[in-house]
């Protein structure tokens, strides 16, 4: 049995944690795992301080306040805005960026540690869509062709945590868990030298999983209806269909196995929207693997899915997605 560093912290609304495997039997094997968990995380408010919708000092926020104008953005917010609008393209416009606004309206308007509502001072514009977002890469610049808002949830959850992997390669550690309340990265073993264990949360029975899986060096992220509610009913949730505006309702919730936590955040919240059917074909043409289970508890799950991930029952988890 390795040893194992945990650290936990509140960050981007949920709790973050990074579980390092390695030597803890010194002063400085310990002092290290512990700075490089620190420095993992230390990502995650990074990543928020750009990308929140939520704080009117962010730089997403000045964004929304220069509608019709050139500006001039950092790198990290240029790359999950790009990635966004490629994600939208591909899916058709399953996935859109630029439904802050309208989340908003649908009461997804509280920042998590004050509880304050937060409300943009704009318009919204119904016929607004990723398609008014333009992009120059030469001048790495972003301009809102009309008032809306970007809500950037759908994947800069997923961009942190990809920095904090990044993190921790780069420090040589090569035995890790990063997990940000259910979406996680999960590298070579956990501390008892196996791959790790990941359970999929049942979408209905609480306290339940519906689904083991055995992975290594991937991305494993899930987009559930059953994550967080608005305040207008038990059937209004977070993931909007961008083309209806209206809750998805095809899905109950979708599970998607990835090389990063970025595209499996992304495309886990494309193929909630798309639906069983569409979305596994859509999975599979993208290259990545993924499990679909319905309102009525149906699973779907690519040829990929089943055949690499070793689905177990019963087995007890490191993580729950």
């Amino acid at each position: 049995m390795t040893d194992a560093y945990v650290r936990t912290v509140a960050s981007m609304g949920t709790v973050v944690t990074a579980h390092v495997v390695g030597r803890a039997a010194s002063d400085v094997e310990r002092i290290e795992l512990e700075h490089a968990a620190s420095s993992a995380l230390a990502w995650f408010e990074e990543v928020e301080r750009v990308c929140s919708r939520f704080d009117p000092e962010s730089e997403l926020s000045r964004l929304s306040k220069q509608i019709g104008s050139r500006m001039p953005v950092s790198d990290l917010l240029f790359e999950v805005v790009q990635f966004a609008l490629a994600v939208a393209e591909e899916s058709g416009g399953a996935f859109d960026p630029t439904l802050g606004l309208q989340l908003e309206a649908r009461g997804f308007d509280r920042e998590y540690r004050s509880g304050a509502v937060v409300r943009t001072p704009l318009e919204s514009d119904d016929m607004a869509s990723y398609r008014d977002v333009e992009l120059d890469a030469d001048q790495k610049t972003i301009m809102l062709g009309r008032p809306l808002l970007l809500d950037l949830g759908g994947l800069a959850k997923g961009l942190a945590i990809d920095m904090a992997v990044r993190e921790l390669e780069q420090r040589s550690f090569e035995n890790f868990a990063i997990d940000a309340g259910g979406d996680l990265y999960l590298s070579g073993h956990n501390a008892g030298d196996e791959p790790w264990s990941v359970g999929i949360r049942h979408p209905r029975h609480d306290g339940e999983l519906i689904e083991t899986l055995r992975v290594s060096n991937v991305a494993v992220c899930t987009s559930g209806d059953y994550e967080r509610r608005a305040p207008g009913g038990p059937a209004e949730h977070h993931i909007v269909d961008p083309r209806t505006k209206a809750s998805a309702v095809d899905a109950a919730s979708v599970t998607v196995v990835a090389p990063s936590a970025m595209v499996a955040d992304a495309l886990a919240t494309a193929a909630f929207v798309l639906g069983p059917v569409d979305a596994l074909a859509w999975l599979e043409r993208h290259g990545v693997d993924g499990m679909i289970i319905t309102p009525s508890l149906e699973r779907f799950a690519t040829r990929g899915m089943r055949r690499e991930y070793c689905v177990e029952r019963g087995s007890s988890p490191d993580s729950v997605v």
